[in-house]
């Protein structure tokens, strides 16, 4: 995924769990430049719904497109309650993430990667 979007022209910051993407947006030097992030709801220590939570109550215009391979209806219907703007299923074919990602930006205000 972070080849695919690198090889479209973005700019890609990457966390290994749920508690280091937290800490890596709060950290960056303006997290509200961020155009779209990216997370999958089952990661080591910190599950995606938390992450989710979090960042919709710091960052509430950033939008959230959630990637996972589980995918569970009860889990899709409150991601989507808590803002999240996508929702997708592994293995997502990589046209599908980059028109996922630029209809983020979009919907963001601003002109996704050439």
């Amino acid at each position: 995924m972070r080849l695919v979007l690198a090889q479209a022209g973005y700019e890609v910051i990457e966390a290994s769990d749920g508690t280091q993407a937290m800490e890596v947006v709060r950290s960056g030097d303006n997290p509200s430049l961020l155009d779209a992030i990216i997370l999958d709801l089952y990661m080591p220590k910190t599950h995606g719904q938390e992450v989710i939570l979090y960042l919709r109550s710091k960052f509430p215009a950033i939008p959230i497109i959630v990637l996972t391979g589980k995918p569970d209806t009860a889990d899709i219907i409150r991601s989507l309650d808590e803002g999240v703007m996508d929702f997708l299923v592994k293995p997502v074919h990589p046209d599908k993430m980059l028109a996922s990602v630029a209809k983020a930006i979009e919907r963001r205000g601003r002109s996704p990667a050439a």
